[in-house]
């Protein structure tokens, strides 16, 4: 195995963490959180902060001689930004759409911030050396922002094929994307047949047209740059539940449901019926499988963790006693100090959690839960962040999974009503922005181990980050609840819409227990048969099938483009080098997806809070053809295949 060099020697005296780099940092974290906070209400979803964070970065700092190092701290420190907010918006407005808030509550909410967000800091501290450093993960999104920070640097050739795919990505979702409304369709076609069939169920005669729902692929560079970085394996294992949730379960549910007249007589459409299924019925079940698989993750990590653990405990001693030099690469914060940390942070959550249940046994009770799930789905969080990036890290699959385990606890020991919902949705808060937090922190840390950063400085950076960010992040969450009321058509909220029912849901006996036991023994069959990874495949029945299918079209362009490789007899090098090209021509699509859907959030929550409203329909694109959706991939398959092929060859030439 070739030995990893990273980007900059560990014997380097660059500058690294300076108050400049510090104060950018948390700038970006305020700024790229508050957008997210309602772009993620509004639409249900955020936008992954690493990649605008290391242009902002690179631009802010290049005028002041920064060095790539501070540039490296600068982002570590504004990616929690996003990370936090995603944890808070999926599970905080809960408690106002169940009923036990009448508004946002500041200090309840920061603080389910604040412990969430370190203790997730402190948990991937001590898994950093098992995931970042000795784990066999691809880490595309990771990859990606290091790419970006490289080509940024002087002298780098391939800065011209990120930038210029980072043009095209941004300048696509500016055409499809307006005030959080999709005015491109952003897959090509849904396609459904009919067949009819009669039913016997309950003893009643059911006649009914079946319908057979498909999406194709969302025309998202962004998803096709990640699959193509992740490869064909790993983005077919994702497709695979993707097709299972949405080919087979959707459709089972469908076709065995008493009421399906009645839903059809009511004007629902067959997709609308699917997608209620699947929301309200296969999601579920794909939370249970994920429970399994989540243990069943961990339990595959024991190995490297357990070295990563004691790797890291060899370092630590060695540098107490001056036995030998420990690489500057290699030093975390204190081992033993980030252990007390975790156990001093169970004393604010125990507070919490008794102001909300109101029960000292259930308090504590939910501060072991939330600990001892807190670093499972940590682990968990960064494990799938290695595989799939942070942009399609599920966290609120994962938060689903300890609200269901905390319900059961609420209910067993007999705490119910508002108070038992409150404790439920508090184990759920902390969880989800510890979740968020750990896949942020493991893609960051990443990056900076490519990069050549230090690992202490850079976990402070993410400390200091989630420290300001709690305490300033409510406010947007506030101000946009104040103006658009959460829960309502214009902020819908629709994980925490999630959260809250279930939570009301298993706390007051009406849970559907059924679909998370099934998931639970779906998982257990796929361990047993040996399935490449249950949780991938859960993740695949999770995620919005157009999501999965598009990484799914990039895995296949990366296949198109190693066989093209194959048939023209490329050399060794340039295999490497189109490889690299691809790499860098996808680094680009996904970060100007990203940027220009930041900047859209922005210019949005200005202009809405101002009292107009920005949108490209007014320019006439409100109907266009859904052949955009199709020219899309046929640029990129040239764009990620055609030029890699190409340049590869002329430079060796």
């Amino acid at each position: 195995m070739k030995e990893f060099k990273p980007f900059v020697p560990a014997d380097t005296d660059l500058k690294e963490f300076t108050i400049r780099a510090v104060i950018l940092g948390v700038l970006m974290a305020l700024a790229l959180g508050a957008a997210n906070a309602y772009l993620g209400m509004k639409a249900g979803l955020t936008v992954a902060a690493t990649f605008p964070a290391a242009v902002v970065a690179m631009a802010a700092l290049r005028i002041f001689n920064g060095t790539v190092l501070e540039e490296n701290i600068a982002r570590t420190t504004a990616s929690v930004g996003e990370a936090l907010i995603a944890g808070a918006i999926f599970t905080i407005p809960a408690f106002v759409i169940s009923g036990v808030w009448e508004q946002l509550h500041y200090w309840e909410s920061t603080l389910i911030m604040l412990v969430g967000g370190v203790l997730g800091v402190l948990f991937v501290i001590i898994l950093r050396r098992s995931l970042v450093e000795e784990a066999d993960l691809p880490f595309p999104e990771s990859v990606a922002a290091a790419e970006i920070v490289k080509a940024g640097q002087g002298g780098q050739t391939g800065a011209v094929y990120v930038f210029s795919s980072m043009g095209l990505a941004a300048l696509w979702e500016l055409i499809k994307n307006s005030n959080g409304i999709q005015v491109v369709k952003d897959y090509s076609r849904t396609f459904y047949t009919m067949a009819s069939s009669k039913i016997d169920m309950l003893g009643q005669k059911i006649s009914y047209g079946g319908g057979f729902i498909f999406e194709t692929p969302a025309a998202s560079p962004a998803l096709v740059g990640v699959g193509f970085i992740v490869g064909l394996r790993v983005a077919a294992v994702l497709f695979a539940g993707a097709l299972m949730g949405w080919l087979f379960l959707v459709p089972v549910g469908i076709f065995m449901n008493p009421g399906l007249n009645e839903l059809l007589a009511g004007g629902n459409t067959w997709k609308d019926i699917a997608m209620e299924v699947w929301f309200r019925q296969i999601r579920p079940l794909a939370v249970g499988t994920m429970i399994v698989a989540a243990f069943y993750t961990l339990y595959n990590l024991r190995g490297a963790l357990f070295s990563g653990i004691s790797k890291a405990l060899s370092d630590l001693r060695k540098a107490k006693a001056h036995e030998g030099e420990v690489s500057r690469l290699e030093i975390d914060l204190d081992f033993k100090k980030v252990v007390i940390a975790i156990g001093l942070m169970a004393i604010p959550t125990f507070i919490l959690y008794e102001f909300f249940s109101g029960s000292v046994g259930g308090a504590l009770f939910l501060t072991f839960i939330m600990i001892v799930l807190g670093f499972l789905f940590t682990a968990v969080a960064g494990y799938l962040v290695g595989l799939v990036g942070s942009s399609n890290n599920p966290i609120s699959g994962l938060t689903l999974s300890a609200l269901l385990i905390s319900a059961v606890v609420m209910v067993a020991l007999g705490i119910t009503g508002p108070s038992g919902v409150m404790g439920v949705l508090g184990v759920a808060g902390v969880v989800c922005c510890a979740a968020g937090i750990a896949g942020d922190m493991t893609q960051d840390l990443k990056v900076g181990h490519i990069l050549g950063g230090t690992p202490w400085r850079m976990e402070v950076g993410e400390i200091i980050g989630v420290v300001i960010a709690s305490l300033f992040l409510v406010w947007p969450m506030w101000a946009m609840d104040s103006v658009y009321h959460i829960g309502s058509e214009e902020l819908p909220a629709p994980q925490a819409g999630l959260m809250a029912l279930m939570a009301k849901g298993i706390v007051g006996g009406e849970m559907a227990w059924p679909l998370v036991v099934a998931g639970m023994f779906l998982a257990v069959g796929l361990i047993l048969i040996k399935a490449p990874s249950p949780m991938l495949i859960a993740v695949g029945m999770y995620l919005p099938l157009h999501s999965t299918f598009a990484i799914f079209v990039g895995g296949i362009v990366r296949w198109i483009l190693e066989i093209s490789m194959k048939k023209r007899h490329f050399s060794e090098a340039e295999q490497t080098r189109a490889e690299n090209i691809g790499v860098l021509l996808s680094s680009g699509l996904i970060a100007g997806e990203a940027l220009m859907a930041v900047l859209l959030a922005f210019l949005v929550l200005g202009t809405d809070l101002a009292g107009s409203t920005f949108k490209l329909s007014d320019y006439g694109l409100e109907h266009p053809s859904v052949l955009l959706g199709l020219l899309v991939f046929v640029g990129l398959i040239y764009l990620l295949v055609g030029i890699p092929l190409k340049k590869s060859r002329t430079q060796s030439g």
